[in-house]
């Protein structure tokens, strides 16, 4: 008879941190270094995207459903909260050119 690859038995448990939403919501965010100084960059899938936006990099319309990043200030002058409030929405081509 064939093996089956099935797994059987108890599933495995994440060992180390316990998973909490933040982390989990917050996607693959990353931190990037610019000219300008460092930016918190995450990619919104397009099944997320549920909002259209404008995007600062070429002033055209991200449609709602479209694949595009946010980015953000990591080391604004005014702090964290002034900082994610002042996020913008970009094309992912438009963020990577900038």
């Amino acid at each position: 008879m064939p093996r089956s690859n099935r797994p059987r038995g108890r599933r495995h448990e994440q060992v180390g941190e316990p998973d909490d939403l933040s982390r989990l919501m917050a996607g693959f965010k990353r931190t990037e270094r610019r000219r300008s100084g460092l930016w918190n960059v995450q990619p919104i899938r397009s099944g997320r995207a549920e909002k259209a936006y404008t995007c600062p990099g070429c002033g055209r319309d991200i449609v709602a459903g479209a694949e595009h990043v946010v980015a953000w200030r990591a080391d604004g002058p005014l702090g964290d909260t002034s900082d994610l409030e002042a996020r913008r929405h970009w094309h992912t081509h438009c963020w990577r050119v900038s």
